[in-house]
């Protein structure tokens, strides 16, 4: 069995479902009893919200740090997840059982190898 691994990226949607708090835990706590017993879901983590959060570009030599949130968002970065599945339909059939895609908006994106890495 071949896997490949996949960035799961939670992202925040105005056209989302509310979920209370007990009902997003259930959901969450069997999604990841699920993925650690097929062995599909690795790290991953909820991140802070905008107030806390930083972009940082580099211009002209120049290093530019600006505090969030950022007003070009609708919405917002929730979470991440790293998975091994055999394909990209696979993991987004997992991904339907997790809470964000009910709340929120779920990207999958397979990771790859840059051209420098050995087997690239």
């Amino acid at each position: 069995m071949t896997t490949q691994q996949y960035l799961v990226i939670h992202m925040t949607d105005s056209s989302g479902a509310t979920l209370a708090q007990d009902e997003d835990r259930r959901m969450l706590e069997s999604w990841v009893d699920e993925g650690v017993e097929a062995g599909t879901v690795g790290v991953g983590s909820a991140v802070a919200g905008p107030d806390r959060a930083k972009s940082v570009v580099v211009r002209d030599g120049r290093t530019i740090i600006t505090d969030g949130p950022f007003p070009e968002f609708k919405e917002w970065f929730a979470g991440y997840d790293l998975l091994e599945a055999e394909s990209i339909e696979e993991a987004a059939a997992y991904m339907a059982k997790h809470p964000t895609a009910l709340a929120g908006r779920v990207l999958i994106l397979p990771t790859v190898e840059l051209p420098w890495e050995p087997g690239a």
